[in-house]
């Protein structure tokens, strides 16, 4: 991707300011730019589990926690799965050449702030990235979901056993989308390498289903109120043109040498996706990544979570309602997986795997409740909001991992929750890793009567979206019969 020119001292001497690592091997730490923990969508799953950077299988088996005093088995598990890291979408591929572009014809020779490193970007650095890559997923990706699957075989054993896999016991199901396709694949393919499965014939046994892991595609009420609605958003669109966002505008254009008008809001996300794509694709500290400090990049990330929050998460109740049918399916394999069974029966489905995106475990997570903040974010208090639990570059980076572990226990089935290979209470059981599985039920029984997706999606009337009020103390949303099974008032979720 670079060459030494003329100068080639010079700049095998400006190369010392960007340390690279491509491909380390897992005895050494890879150097990793500063601002990679701020990446949104697009952060590695390593910056949320920086231990699988030394080793990429290593499993902490403490993360499992039935009671202590009470014996338990687990017996089931259903993983709600992203795809692994992945190619930019074409919308960002134009955007990076949009940019290089600019850096060719309209940067500014002459910059006060122009370094050797930067006019080596300018001059020598290429965009590789071709249209037809357009959101697929890249070697990396599959690896983050083979290991993926080997350390869940460890950590759960008796539910990912080798015998469950030659049998396929285990229940696939995936998006359409090529990069979840090929996900599940990889993940199949993890749990084969485990148990030393290489028996070709065994091939691959998994469902495509959209209306389970795309159902933010088939909601009318989600894709006309939310989606194609220019207001539903306009918290974002005021960050983006907001003080905090120019600030780091002027910063880099100076660094570029480009005039402020030319340097969009999206450009600069673009320069900011280029330093986590070459991360996450080619595990490379790229010169793009200096450009930012950890200031931009608290920045940058705010923008992308107020985005997700206001169009996947609790900004609009229809955001969250819209995966009713996959809360659904869930519950009815656990309630299917934990029922009584006589002797003579069949036991349970012993692991269901299902693998989507960040839009499929984002809605579904704030239905749980889960990273809910007593202030909601806006445009104009980004810095209230340094402490904020809704932080997409922790919650979904690629690979990442919703499971429903439930346990036989001697007062009967349990059920614990885990994000992202952690341990994560439910919200109405902050005290206790794994609730009484019919506890968990009732918490959310207003849910499992409704939560009817044909009546939720099918009409934009109000009140079909939240209702927020704001204070320095909390949010409150409207709370609705499907929800809470209230009358009709305010009440703090």
């Amino acid at each position: 991707m670079f060459r030494v020119g003329t100068h080639g001292l010079l700049w095998l001497a400006a190369l010392r300011l960007i340390p690279t690592c491509v491909f380390c091997s897992t005895a050494e730490k890879p150097d990793v730019p500063s601002i990679a923990t701020y990446f949104g969508t697009k952060t590695r799953y390593e910056e949320v589990k920086p231990n699988l950077l030394r080793d990429p299988l290593t499993v902490n088996t403490s993360v499992l926690r039935p009671p202590p005093g009470e014996f338990c088995t687990p017996f089931h598990v259903t993983a709600v799965i992203r795809h692994g890291s992945r190619f930019p979408t074409v919308k960002n591929i134009r955007r990076i050449h949009r940019l290089s572009e600019l850096l060719q014809n309209e940067a500014s020779r002459t910059s006060q702030s122009s370094t050797l490193w930067l006019e080596e970007l300018r001059n020598r650095w290429e965009p590789w990235y071709t249209e037809d890559m357009d959101g697929r997923l890249v070697r990396k990706g599959r690896e983050d979901l083979q290991f993926l699957a080997q350390r869940l075989a460890t950590l759960l054993p008796s539910l990912l056993s080798e015998e469950n896999v030659r049998k396929r016991r285990i229940h696939f199901v995936t998006s359409s989308k090529h990069r979840c396709v090929s996900s599940v694949k990889a993940f199949q393919e993890g749990l084969q390498q485990h148990w030393g499965c290489h028996d070709s014939a065994q091939g691959y046994n998994h469902e495509v289903d959209d209306e389970l892991m795309r159902f933010f595609e088939r909601c009318r009420g989600y894709v006309e109120g939310v989606e194609n609605n220019h207001t539903a958003l306009l918290e974002v669109e005021k960050f983006k043109h907001g003080e905090e966002m120019q600030a780091v505008r002027r910063r880099l254009a100076e660094k570029l040498g480009l005039s402020l008008h030319l340097l969009t809001p999206d450009l600069v996300e673009a320069a900011f996706f280029i330093c986590s794509y070459e991360l996450s694709i080619k595990s490379i500290h790229s010169p793009w990544c200096l450009l930012f400090d950890e200031s931009d990049a608290k920045v940058l990330e705010y923008g992308f979570d107020l985005k997700q929050f206001w169009k996947r998460s609790h900004g609009h109740l229809i955001s969250s309602l819209s995966s009713c049918p996959l809360f659904h399916h869930i519950f009815r394999t656990l309630d299917k997986a934990g029922r009584p069974r006589r002797s003579t029966e069949a036991g349970p489905e012993p692991a269901s795997v299902l693998v989507g995106h960040a839009e499929t475990l984002l809605p579904l997570i704030s239905l749980l409740g889960l990273y809910k903040d007593q202030t909601l974010p806006t445009a104009s208090n980004y810095h209230s909001q340094h402490g904020r639990s809704f932080r997409t570059s922790r919650i979904v980076p690629y690979a990442a991992n919703l499971l429903f572990v439930l346990y036989d226990c001697q007062r009967g089935p349990r059920l614990q929750l885990l994000i992202n290979e952690t341990p994560l209470h439910f919200p109405n059981f902050q005290t206790e890793d794994a609730p009484l599985y019919r506890d968990v039920r009732a918490a959310y029984r207003n849910l499992l009567d409704g939560c009817d997706f044909n009546k939720e999606c099918s009409t934009l009337a109000a009140p079909l979206y939240s209702k927020v009020i704001t204070s320095p103390q909390t949010w409150l949303v409207w709370s609705r019969e499907t929800l809470h099974g209230g009358d009709g008032v305010l009440s703090p979720i």
